[in-house]
């Protein structure tokens, strides 16, 4: 996997993870969790830019509910990882929290914690599920969009690692400003100058729940991943999003939607703390600091009648040297004496079961016609040692 931190300052693009702990729980046996984190590993250079190639992992985020015995290890271990325990209401994060100060206004950051996935591997699973449960025509270029794409890692993985003649072509869509800004300049490096791949990316502003006119053209396959929906907290807002859905795709197109697995929403009775630390190392293998991420809390409330939980995400940039950053860099200027950069929010996101998601593509000309426990063919939905995910594939009722 090649994970680039482009549109960022210069020092950032050496704070790169050469390997990733989590300091609560991690979706994998605990006897594999050293050979887990040892295969983290610088591989080369290319362009002056360091590359992460990471191995398959499962989990961050969307873990399953640690066991009692992990969840008290952890809780001990994770009180003293740089983080206060300061809550923060829904209503004071949104009234007292401006849009330039939330953790999608910082996409490097929220780049460098999500660079575990192994976009090259899922983007496979992706393209191979489409081929497999479409019924559109077979053998063409495809038109992928991506719906609150991000960094936009996926689409450029699609673009890059797949010639004209498979991948025609990509359009990327999110709401921020500040993540469209870095996914382009994400492209402009990833793909290259004008002539070229780069042409056959594009990334526009807006909201996955109306982008009807996006474009012209119809698209084969679509992808709402990494638990992005779940920022739609209802019925409506999904519906809005899945009609939108069926304009967009050609009959017998796919699109494939990525939640938490279902088991979440059934155990939110106790809300644990999901995190894990990136160290932060340069090209001489000198550790500069560490990024903690903190991405649900004890302390978060779960609605049971709406199925939503006040999720808190965290995250905290710490460099050992800070007089060593230059000084017109905007994350210096937010950094404190002891050289840290903290952003903390309170974001609602909604937990939602199979059978919600099978009604409301019904309800707008889409089925579901498969279901995987991860971005993986090998793994069911209703394997408990594996399935962390809720991967739905839904095709456009002819």
């Amino acid at each position: 996997m090649s994970l680039f931190i482009c549109g960022s300052p210069v020092w950032l693009l050496c704070l790169l993870p050469a390997s990733i702990t989590c300091f609560a729980y991690i979706a994998n046996p605990p006897q594999q969790q050293h050979a887990l984190f040892s295969s983290y590993g610088w591989s080369r250079q290319r362009q002056g830019f360091l590359v992460l190639q990471a191995a398959k992992r499962r989990g961050g985020a969307m873990a399953r509910r640690k066991t009692r015995e992990e969840s008290q290890s952890d809780n001990a271990e994770s009180n003293t990882e740089g983080f206060e325990n300061e809550s923060m209401s829904t209503s004071q994060q949104t009234l007292a929290t401006s849009k330039s100060d939330t953790i999608y206004s910082m996409p490097s950051l929220y780049d460098l914690a999500f660079g575990y996935r192994c976009y090259e591997e899922e983007v496979e699973f992706l393209l191979h599920a489409h081929d497999k449960y479409s019924t559109s025509e077979k053998d063409v270029p495809l038109r992928i969009l991506e719906l609150a794409a991000g960094p936009a890692r996926h689409s450029l993985a699609a673009l890059s690692e797949h010639p004209p003649s498979n991948v025609d072509s990509v359009v990327a869509l999110d709401l921020s400003q500040a993540m469209v800004k870095y996914g382009v300049e994400n492209a402009d490096h990833e793909l290259g100058s004008a002539g070229g791949r780069r042409d056959s990316f594009e990334y526009a502003s807006g909201d996955m729940r109306d982008f009807v006119g996006l474009s012209s053209t119809k698209f084969d396959t679509a992808w709402i991943l990494l638990g992005s929906m779940s920022h739609l907290l209802t019925n409506d807002d999904v519906i809005r999003c899945f009609s939108c859905l069926r304009s967009a795709l050609k009959p017998g197109g796919t699109a494939v939607i990525e939640l938490p697995h279902p088991r979440e929403t059934f155990s939110m009775g106790e809300c644990t703390r999901n995190g894990w630390t990136v160290p932060l190392v340069a090209d001489d293998e000198e550790e500069y600091g560490e990024l903690n991420i903190v991405w649900g809390d004890e302390d978060d409330s779960f609605d049971p009648i709406a199925q939503v939980r006040h999720f808190t995400v965290a995250m905290t940039l710490t460099v050992n040297n800070p007089e060593e950053i230059p000084k017109e860099d905007p994350l210096f200027l937010r950094m404190n004496g002891n050289g840290k950069t903290e952003v903390k929010e309170v974001v609602p996101m909604r937990l939602f079961t199979l059978q919600e998601i099978d009604a409301l593509a019904r309800c707008a000309g889409l089925e579901i016609v498969a279901k995987y426990g991860a971005l993986d063919e090998e793994v069911a939905m209703t394997d408990e040692d594996d399935a962390y995910r809720m991967v739905c594939i839904l095709r456009c009722k002819e």
